[in-house]
């Protein structure tokens, strides 16, 4: 049972059932009903064509369900419109349903729950566990994002921003339970890049390469961040990062700069230098003030500060770190590093604790409350953590 094959299926089926006028919310449905009757029945009966079958079977079970509708001279005009077996016409629907899952009426997590749902073709029950939520939480979640969508015209060019940014979202919620769903992130953006010719959807493949190539050496066996820094780089998967860097080449040499390529071009100068020392920070600084200017974005300017105080020194990172409203999120553990970087123990201590009461998940309160600790224990035990 190739349980890949059968997910990788299921947005063309829901696209077909779509294209023949089923309403959304009910094809798709459908097409998990004939997904669960895939599993019971494909193991000891395998189809020659397993498209076709999963669209013959979704189509019969969006039937069964219409007949219990009211509306019977509707139902009768669909039956009499249900077309005969064999395989499946060759029509690819999948960018659609990226579109239709990444719709601006809904809110990002609904966004990508559908998107897992309805193009990753994971069960309820897989994103509820990874996102740490009760089953019928989630279960109630799609259904309000289905209903959403239903209905809606794609008569226009979809936003191909708002898709990435789903795509985004569901990178960065990384593993849990048993979806991993950094790899379905990029599983899913291989696919939207099969499918649309434009340089940002390769920057988004190439920075998650990227990334994604530092996973083994991030954290201990016990769960322990490791700073870039410190990470032992013959850890890093250098096919991705070799894949990585090649995608982003061809999307630069477009000459149609975006943010995701300016964020994937940092991450491949971080990927290409031998070990930390070698890094080449002021032309990361570079790229830092590039997304500056196409995003504005306060979270990018806390990332080149502390990029300045790598390229220019502590002193000129802390200046540029003035600048930064001091809501942004991990202001404090940058102005921590910094002060020590200058040789502000005291000041960096102080800061490292602040920063770690603050911290949004564990293992990163962990990390700056042992940096705290460090720098208290070599002042002789001065303040507290």
């Amino acid at each position: 049972m190739d349980e890949a094959l059968l997910r990788s299926l299921v947005p063309a089926v829901l696209g077909v059932l779509v294209r023949r006028g089923a309403d959304f919310a009910a094809a798709e449905d459908a097409v998990q009903d004939a997904l669960v009757e895939a599993l019971r029945v494909w193991p000891d009966d395998p189809p020659r064509d397993p498209k076709g079958w999963l669209v013959t079977v979704a189509w019969r079970k969006f039937l069964d369900a219409a007949r219990a509708d009211t509306a019977r001279r509707r139902r009768e005009d669909r039956v009499e419109e249900e077309p005969a077996p064999g395989p499946a016409a060759e029509a690819d629907d999948t960018l659609r349903l990226y579109f239709l899952c990444a719709h601006p009426a809904l809110s990002p997590g609904s966004a990508v729950a559908l998107t897992l749902r309805a193009v990753g073709g994971l069960t309820t029950r897989q994103i509820a566990r990874a996102y740490l939520v009760p089953e019928a939480t989630m279960a109630q979640r799609i259904s309000r994002a289905k209903r959403t969508v239903s209905g809606v015209r794609l008569d226009r060019p979809g936003d191909v921003g708002t898709v990435l940014r789903v795509l985004y979202l569901v990178f960065n919620e990384g593993y849990s339970g048993d979806v991993d769903l950094a790899a379905e992130a990029i599983r899913l953006t291989r696919q939207l890049a099969a499918r649309v010719d434009h340089p940002e959807v390769a920057g988004l493949l190439a920075l998650m390469l990227l990334h994604h190539a530092r996973r083994a050496a991030r954290t201990t066996p016990d769960g322990t961040l490791v700073p870039l820094a410190e990470q032992d780089r013959s850890r890093w998967d250098t096919a991705a990062i070799t894949e990585g860097v090649a995608v982003l080449q061809a999307a630069l040499a477009r000459d149609r700069l975006g943010e995701f390529q300016a964020q994937a071009a940092v991450a491949a100068l971080h990927a290409d230098a031998p070990t930390a020392g070698e890094t080449d920070w002021t032309q990361i600084v570079e790229w830092y003030d590039e997304l500056l200017r196409l995003t504005e974005s306060p979270v990018v300017g806390l990332n080149r500060a502390v990029a300045v105080g790598e390229a220019d020194g502590p002193l000129a990172g802390l200046a540029a770190l003035a600048e930064v409203d001091g809501a942004v999120p991990r202001r404090t553990a940058a102005a921590a590093y910094l002060h020590e970087r200058a040789g502000d123990r005291a000041t960096a201590a102080r800061l490292y604790a602040e920063a770690a009461r603050a911290a949004s998940n564990l293992a990163e309160r962990d990390h700056l409350t042992r940096q705290a600790a460090r720098l208290n224990s070599a002042a002789g035990g001065g303040g507290h953590p």
